[in-house]
């Protein structure tokens, strides 16, 4: 069964509606003031504290200091740590020194074959692939024929085509966004069909 996440969770609503649908994580944006979903930390954590139990809070940062995803996963505002950024090794590494034990995530954008090097190298306990940052659009599927590892799937994904997605390439797991939005704000109806998409066999 391939596993969901639904990302940018942002309104009170967002939580209700993920509740119903039962994602295996959902994704809160922080320190990140271009996206229209960014929240601050006492906001994740508000949302945080509404999520149901089972449902796993992933917190997306762009190069911020280690420390701040390292506070949000020791006080359990979060249970993972997804990095958007130029976060290298190095600073993974670190992050771990800070919280140790904590689970990270790196995203990596997928142009090129070339790409595929870092995917590989990468220390990450899981990595993400990616057409860009929120996009919102797929890149070439094909690219991802060549990873090894297990991955989440992310760029342009809709309830619509996670099912060519996960026969073409069998991800680890998915990760949408505004594909299961309507007019930038979550959509219920959407949230519940990506998820039976994802989990249909």
């Amino acid at each position: 069964m391939t596993r969901i996440k639904i990302c940018g969770l942002y309104r009170p609503e967002d939580i209700r509606y993920v509740n119903e649908a039962r994602p295996d994580w959902c994704g809160f944006i922080l320190h990140f003031p271009k996206s229209h979903r960014n929240v601050t930390p006492d906001q994740a954590r508000a949302l945080r504290a509404e999520l149901a139990p089972g449902i796993v809070p992933v917190g997306v940062f762009v190069d911020q200091p280690a420390e701040v995803p390292a506070a949000l996963l020791r006080d359990g505002t979060i249970s993972v740590a997804q990095l958007h950024g130029h976060e290298d090794d190095a600073y993974l590494a670190a992050l771990r020194e800070l919280a140790p034990g904590c689970v990270i995530w790196k995203t990596f954008q997928v142009r090129s074959a070339a790409d595929l090097r870092a995917v590989h190298a990468s220390a990450a306990d899981l990595v993400l692939l990616d057409n860009g940052c929120g996009t919102g659009e797929t890149f070439d599927w094909s690219l991802a024929g060549g990873v090894t590892r297990p991955f989440l799937l992310a760029g342009g994904l809709t309830p619509e085509n996670i099912p060519a997605a996960v026969a073409a390439l069998h991800p680890y797991g998915l990760d949408l966004s505004s594909g299961v939005e309507t007019e930038k704000k979550k959509d219920r109806h959407k949230i519940e069909a990506a998820v039976a998409a994802a989990r249909k066999e």
